[in-house]
């Protein structure tokens, strides 16, 4: 039988993850093969080639390491797969996502999941959720929509997708779009149009860095203030309501927005920030006229992660072509 090439990395994350002994907390653990053990149902339906490339919890993830396993999937699509799964810890799921999706210039799917519950856990969710990504990865009707988080039955854009649940199985939501997809009796089933996506090319230098701070209540302004003479290259900040700052922040990023790209996001979970309505000192009229950018409906993660990038392959002009989700 002919069947196509599925490739699947495991990088780690609680769908890997099993207690050692008695008492103890869960470690990455299980292996790539592993998973793929849990699902044979699906040697019937692909040749595939599993690897585990790490054995990581996802907040131990860092750009570099991405780059990398992003080299592995164009690799895999270069040896003839038609699809790429990834499966990782879910608490930066998004923001690998977002990072990949920015990348990822093919028009073969790369997938990514990933589990709530721990794979010696009661009703663990990976090996589902592992299955249902592969046949998100090996669906025709997925090509040319980029990167997509699967879990829990629903299928996520990367660009739209959000961790809003800290431990329920429901934990992945699209806030502003709902999901792009749904698997219905093993079927992909998409809810929406294939998007025409914006791809940067690969980083240049990779060393630089991108502050990200939250404004709060009668917040002081210490760190803010020290954003330039830390070395910083790129301010994101997760403002009040649709982009708004103190009176006291707002002066501070004359200074910075002077010397780096300043971006401002909404920290309420979903919606935009503004552009014209609020005219007070610290609302986004007063900050675009101090040379912030307004993020749209780009949460703060991944508008740092966009800066990030932008800043790498040296396009920080670009900003606002890419800041269009």
């Amino acid at each position: 039988m002919n069947l196509p090439k599925l490739a699947i990395a495991s990088l780690g994350g609680t769908v890997s993850m099993q207690a050692r002994a008695t008492g103890e907390g869960v470690v990455p653990t299980v292996s790539g093969a592993t998973l793929l053990a849990s699902i044979p149902e699906l040697r019937s339906h692909a040749h595939v080639n599993v690897e585990t490339l790490g054995m990581l919890p996802s907040a131990s993830l860092d750009f570099e390491y991405l780059l990398s396993v992003l080299c592995w999937a164009k690799y895999q699509i270069e040896q003839g797969a038609v699809g790429i799964v990834i499966t990782q810890g879910t608490d930066t799921l998004e923001e690998a996502a977002t990072f990949f999706d920015f990348l990822w210039d093919h028009d073969e799917p790369l997938v990514l999941t990933g589990a709530m519950r721990s794979a010696a856990q009661a009703g663990a969710d990976g090996p589902g959720n592992l299955l249902d990504a592969c046949r998100v990865g090996l669906a025709k009707n997925s090509r040319r929509r980029g990167v997509q988080v699967v879990m829990n039955g629903q299928i996520h854009s990367a660009q739209a997708v959000r961790k809003s649940d800290s431990m329920g199985l429901q934990a992945f939501s699209s806030p502003n779009m709902g999901p792009a997809g749904l698997l219905v009796e093993n079927a992909v089933r998409y809810l929406h149009p294939a998007r025409q996506r914006s791809v940067l090319p690969s980083p240049q230098h990779t060393t630089h860095k991108v502050a990200l701070l939250e404004a709060a209540l009668s917040a002081d302004t210490l760190l803010l203030e020290n954003v330039l003479a830390l070395g910083y290259e790129g301010l994101v900040i997760a403002g009040f309501g649709a982009g708004h700052l103190s009176g006291t922040w707002a002066e501070a990023i004359d200074t910075i927005a002077d010397k780096i790209p300043v971006i401002v996001a909404t920290r309420c979970g979903s919606g935009s920030t503004a552009r014209s309505t609020y005219g007070f000192k610290g609302g986004e009229m007063d900050l675009i006229r101090r040379g912030a950018s307004m993020a749209g409906f780009a949460c703060p993660r991944k508008a740092r992660i966009l800066l990030w990038l932008l800043i790498g392959c040296q396009r920080q002009d670009d900003l606002a072509r890419y800041m269009t989700f």
